[in-house]
Formats: C-alpha cells, structure tokens, sequence
C-alpha cells in the first residue's frame, strides 16, 4: 500500500489493546523468560497473572472487551503439564464455549486466542504474541461497546 494514502485509513497506525491471563507456572514464566532474553514482541498486551488457565472464567473475557480490550490471550502448560492435573483442558473446553457463545453475540471468535506456553519458552511466547496481535489487527478495533470513548471512559448518555 502507498504510504501517503495511509491517511486515509483510521485503522493504519492503529494498534490494538491486548489483555493476557498467563497460568502463573508456565506461561508467566514463559513471558518472564521472552523479557530478560530480550525478545522482540509486541508491547500493547496487559499481562493478568492467573494460578491456572482454568481460573479464566468467562466473564473475565467479557469484562475485558467491555472495557474496551480488542483480544484475549489465555495462557497456560501444555495440555497435560498442568500442576493442577485437568486445569489446562477445563480452560480449552471454556474458552471453546464462551467463543462460541461470543460469536453468537456478534463478537469475532479471532478476539479470544489460547496458546500452551511452557516456562522455557521465552521465544515461543514471543511469537504467540506477534501471532495474537497480527491477528486482532487484521479484525480491527472492539466495537462490541461502541459507546466507550476513545479513552475508556463511558460517553455521556443522551436524553
């Protein structure tokens, strides 16, 4: 694309918000890992630590894109790593129903990602991200609560 007509495109130096629930055993390590090796990966993710991936319930997800995030990541061990046994398969059958459920709301499913990310996988962590954020871009900014101000502020009521 021409860089001059960017311009014209709202969505060109637009970047998304990202919120991450890294499982505090693996991925936080994981993402801990990617930073002191000096990882480049993208820096618009807010990073929530979780016990396990399978404490992200739903409404956290929902709560996330109603204050106005534009994706998700959940993050936990490889799927039968878990230090809680089944957690990590309990988090991949929610996430499967709430992007469902999401879809049924009119909320792309690309929004919600999971991804399985050991504590020595700095670099992997790095490239889920890039991954994540690529992706979201490509969706383009949240408008399930088009009413939010730019800002995150609610917009005045009318009438």
């Amino acid at each position: 694309m021409i860089k001059w007509l960017d311009f014209m495109n709202p969505k060109a130096d637009w970047e998304p918000k990202l919120v991450g629930f890294l499982c505090k055993w693996c991925s936080y390590a994981g993402a801990d890992l990617a930073g002191t090796s000096r990882k480049k990966y993208p820096a618009n993710m807010r990073v929530i630590k979780v016990p396990c991936s399978s404490r992200v319930d739903s409404l956290f997800i929902l709560k996330a894109l109603r204050l106005g995030f534009d994706g998700i990541l959940v993050s936990g061990c490889h799927p039968g790593e878990c230090h809680y046994q089944t957690g990590n398969y309990r988090a991949r059958r929610r996430i499967a129903i709430t992007k469902r459920f999401l879809e049924y709301l009119g909320v792309e499913p690309e929004r919600i990602q999971a991804s399985w990310v050991s504590a020595s996988e700095g670099g992997k962590f790095a490239d889920v991200v890039t991954e994540v954020t690529k992706g979201v871009k490509e969706v383009g900014p949240n408008r399930l609560f088009a009413e939010r101000q730019g800002n995150g502020t609610k917009a005045k009521k009318r009438g």
